[in-house]
This record gives structure tokens, sequence and C-alpha cells, in this order.
């Protein structure tokens, strides 16, 4: 599906591949940081490999469980 010229698989996978990338930087596991969110880790796996488009409110609590900023957490490549 494309969105304004995007493809919004594509977009996924790369934000993906970002919070993967950051929470590595960080040294977090899944469970670290779903466990912080009191979600289940195969929320946050589906969500590192593109899976699902999160809500709203899920990034807040990612960027939170993170200890981000929600702008850290959208600055990437989508293409």
């Amino acid at each position: 599906m494309f969105i304004l010229g995007i493809d919004k698989n594509i977009a996924l996978k790369n934000f993906g591949a970002h919070i993967k990338q950051l929470r590595k930087v960080k040294k977090l596991t899944q469970i670290e940081v779903s466990s912080a969110m009191q979600r289940d880790q195969q929320s946050l796996q589906r969500v590192e490999s593109g899976n699902t488009n999160p809500s709203l409110t899920y990034l807040i609590e990612l960027s939170e469980a993170m200890d981000i900023s929600l702008s850290e957490l959208l600055d990437f490549k989508y293409l």
C-alpha cells in the first residue's frame, strides 16, 4: 500500500529496524522494554519486524520505556 508515494510496508520495516537499533544501543532486551511498557514481548517483536503499525499511545509508552524522546524514536529514514 502506498501513502503519498511511500510504500507503507517499507516504512514499517525501516521503523522497526530503527527501534531495534535504538534498543540495542541502550543495551535493552525486548523483554525489558516490553515489561516496562506492561505489554507482552510479542507486541514489541511485531513492531520491530515491521508487521504492525503501532498507535501513538504505544509509541509514547515505548519512548518512555527506552528513556528516549518521542522525536528521537520517530527520527528514521522511511524510504
